[in-house]
């Protein structure tokens, strides 16, 4: 395993930071696109079926989206601990293989939890007044899609186990590969091609099935081909448990997962309440927020990165290194987000065609709307970049309660109260929602950066002066 060079022997440190972070960080941000992309083969397929079948799928992915967006996030906390054993002593085989063995554990036992709650999705619509035929809609296309909860969530282990252990690009062909087998089987069973019965929305959820699946045989295959991953031997008696460090992944972990839902469910909410305001809004809402969640995938896996980096100082006790890591990731996160938003304003409707016709009559309505949703998640991008890496810096620091506590009230107390304020009792309606969601990351991205900033002060760092520094393995 390669280590990092000592920094007094290196003449620009920041400059190896740049570059390490930039190594790790982009098959991480391409994995995540690719991720984003298999999703939007479904809208994509889906939207064919018209209106009606894309709200409910919204309303219903939504729900799904942020149960097992917040289960893999606190699963997920596997990568923080693996990377502070190989900061301090690599190659940790032992410790990096039983926190692996208990993250898989949790990810199956957190995801029979998260099948059970995404099963209750239409008495959740129905209460928040959805209207009951796209409530029912969306619950025959949930039946089938609950059964991807667990190989999702054990997906996410696997792809941050080898992510730190410096094969993050397996992840990325594994998504690669998982996007084909996601559209076949949307073709197929949509819309009853190749023999298949054609099923249409429910197809969708088949489709998103058999592709969880696949990528989960993908990287056991490949966990177990690759010399320098198959001598963890992750899979081996996994019926052994260690309490302590399953107890560690949970302690730590679910705070990432609340501060996740926070998120999370502030824009799930946001979808409700555009079913609220009308069906036109909610699928132009779900056309604009699948862009503005595309680019976002870029700055969620800069600070995957950082999590990892900060956490290899972390293990070796090294406070400037942490330093590096962490603004260095949210410098990139700032460059490229300022690329994104300038897109948003000056070529909506080129970004737009990616899923639908933005110049047929049909979509007239949906387009204009979506159009003035892009304008405000060009003014947010920053922000939400800013937020997401600063929160997994913090999170490389294994920080996540009071992270947690920041996300809770930004996204729920200006963010929410904003988003219903100016939504309903304002002219703004769907675009008051939309500044609501800016207020709510804007508030994070702020409070979550003033804490990194001030992580000395508060004792975050925990360096010991007179501690062995062993250098950290490079990206």
């Amino acid at each position: 395993m390669a280590y990092e060079p000592n920094p007094s022997q290196d003449p620009s440190p920041w400059r190896t930071e740049i570059f390490a972070t930039l190594r790790l960080s982009w098959p991480l941000a391409l994995a995540n696109l690719l991720q984003m992309l298999t999703y939007a083969i479904d809208v994509i397929f889906i939207a064919r079926l018209g209106e009606e079948p894309l709200a409910a799928s919204a309303l219903a992915v939504s729900v799904f989206g942020l149960i097992v967006w917040a289960l893999c996030s606190m699963t997920g906390m596997v990568a923080a601990v693996i990377s502070a054993e190989l900061g301090a002593r690599a190659p940790a085989l032992r410790p990096v293989r039983r926190a692996t063995r208990m993250a898989l554990w949790l990810a199956v036992l957190s995801g029979a939890a998260g099948m059970i709650a995404c099963l209750g999705f239409e008495q959740f619509a129905l209460l928040t007044g959805q209207e009951p035929a796209l409530a029912a809609l969306g619950q025959s296309y949930m039946l089938i899609l609950v059964w991807s909860v667990i190989p999702f969530i054990v997906n996410n282990v696997l792809r941050s186990f080898v992510s730190a252990l410096d094969r993050p690009i397996f992840a990325t062909a594994i998504t690669a590969l998982g996007i084909g087998v996601n559209a076949m089987g949307n073709y197929a069973f949509i819309f009853g091609n190749w023999g298949a019965p054609a099923l249409g929305l429910p197809g969708a959820a088949v489709a998103t099935l058999f592709t969880s699946l696949f990528t989960m045989l993908a990287y056991v295959v490949a966990i177990r081909l690759d010399p320098k991953l198959h001598r963890y031997h992750i899979f081996g008696r996994w019926w052994v448990p260690d309490w302590p460090v399953f107890w560690q992944i949970v302690r730590k972990g679910t705070p990432i997962a609340l501060m996740v839902s926070a998120e999370a469910g502030v824009f799930s909410a946001a979808a409700f309440l555009m079913g609220n305001i009308g069906a036109a809004q909610l699928a132009a809402h779900t056309l604009a927020l699948q862009i503005a969640a595309l680019a976002f995938q870029v700055p969620f896996g800069v600070g995957q990165a950082s999590t990892i980096r900060v956490g290899y100082f972390y293990g070796a006790r090294d406070s400037d290194g942490m330093a590096r890591a962490g603004w260095a990731g949210i410098g990139i996160a700032l460059l490229f987000m300022s690329v994104t938003s300038s897109a948003m304003v000056l070529v909506p409707d080129y970004l737009l065609s990616i899923y639908i016709d933005p110049w047929a009559a049909a979509n007239v309505a949906m387009v204009a709307f979506a159009t003035r949703y892009l304008l405000v998640a060009a003014a947010f991008q920053l922000v939400d970049g800013v937020q997401a890496v600063a929160g997994g810096a913090l999170r490389g620091l294994q920080d996540t309660r009071m992270p947690m506590w920041i996300a809770v009230f930004s996204y729920w107390v200006p963010g929410f109260g904003t988003a219903v304020v100016l939504g309903f009792w304002t002219p703004l309606a769907g675009v008051g929602v939309w500044l609501g969601l800016a207020t709510g990351l804007a508030f994070a991205a702020v409070l979550l950066t003033w804490r990194w900033a001030r992580r000395e002060a508060l004792g975050l760092t925990r360096v010991q002066p007179n501690a062995k520094r062993v250098r950290p393995p490079s990206a």
